[in-house]
């Protein structure tokens, strides 16, 4: 029996994007249920809109095999887990001039619409951390990909002492513990990125000492032809960008490009978007169009939901969770 959320979504959603909403989520459990695995890829900002509250329970219930993000996404959920006391709202944003974001900046407040990060207690606080670990592994001659050293990181404790957030609501955190893969393509487009591409500029790093995006890409490929057999892989999309299109494209380039002509395709595509299709973005192109670049095949269950992914991934995740 499913709780009352759940409830709550199977008598109320019953058109439009209400109903893909229920109907994705109802894909994505008898995907489960038919001993499939599942990628779920994180694009904008859903870190700081605290996703972790849901995404962190269904990676401890093994509802989530592997995630894709952004480099954003990757640090941002450990910034809320050791800042959210300093964050700073600002439900008026729509009505700030450009004075007030002069003004936020001069109080080291960087803006995602309605939420401030505050750079001295999240930022540098990491920073601090990650730049002893960096150095570390470049004098012993070791490489990690990085995720991974966020995950050496929270495995060591050292960040217990900051915690200002429940921990069971850190997705990252849920993440190390289970040491489950991650793909971070395009991570130097991030804080931490731009911060370890700055030492690297001043000789105090060297670049080699991080794991590439084409690494990335190769360690993808080897875990998806470990763990395609059976019913397959699934892949849930929230929002667009880079974190989605990377990961998808391992598939044909397996088929295509390492000429594997058995690799199966994604077995489940679910994509929450709205983004337009008509101005040629990728983030909003229609399920069958993955087809023709022989990522999804034609029977592969597909879905799109057109609405806000703050609102509809929580829900669909506490559906998945029987909440």
């Amino acid at each position: 029996m499913k709780g009352p959320i759940s409830q709550f979504i199977e008598k109320n959603y019953l058109h439009f994007n209400a109903a893909a909403l229920v109907d994705a989520a109802k894909g994505y459990e008898t995907h489960l249920l038919d001993n499939g695995k599942m990628m779920i890829t994180l694009a904008g900002a859903m870190s700081t809109a605290e996703l972790g509250i849901s995404l962190a329970e269904m990676i401890r219930q093994d509802k989530v095999h592997i995630i894709s993000c952004t480099g954003a996404n990757l640090e941002e959920d450990l910034m809320n887990l050791v800042a959210h006391n300093s964050y700073k709202r600002v439900p008026h944003y729509r009505d700030l001039s450009p004075q007030d974001e002069w003004d936020l900046l001069e109080n080291h407040y960087n803006r995602v619409t309605d939420t401030c990060i505050p750079e001295e207690e999240a930022f540098r606080k990491l920073q601090k951390h990650l730049i002893g670990i960096w150095s570390k592994a470049e004098q012993s001659g070791e490489r990690y990909f990085p995720h991974e050293y966020m995950y050496q990181i929270l495995n060591s404790g050292e960040l217990e002492q900051y915690y200002e957030i429940d921990p069971k609501n850190s997705w990252m955190l849920a993440a190390a513990e289970k040491n489950l893969p991650i793909v971070v393509p395009g991570w130097e487009d991030s804080t931490m990125g731009n911060i370890f591409a700055s030492y690297c500029i001043k000789g105090t790093l060297k670049p080699s000492t991080m794991k590439s995006g084409i690494e990335y890409m190769t360690f993808l490929a080897d875990w998806y032809t470990k763990n395609c057999e059976g019913k397959g892989i699934g892949f849930f999309q929230i929002g667009g960008g880079i974190a989605g299109d990377f990961p998808i494209c391992v598939v044909p380039m397996l088929y295509q490009d390492m000429e594997m002509h058995d690799v199966p395709f994604w077995s489940y595509f679910c994509q929450i978007s709205d983004s337009t299709t008509s101005y040629g973005s990728y983030s909003g192109a229609v399920p069958n169009e993955k087809i023709t670049w022989g990522k999804l095949d034609i029977t592969t269950p597909k879905f799109i939901v057109e609405s806000d992914a703050t609102i509809v991934a929580p829900l669909m995740f506490a559906y998945i969770l029987g909440q």
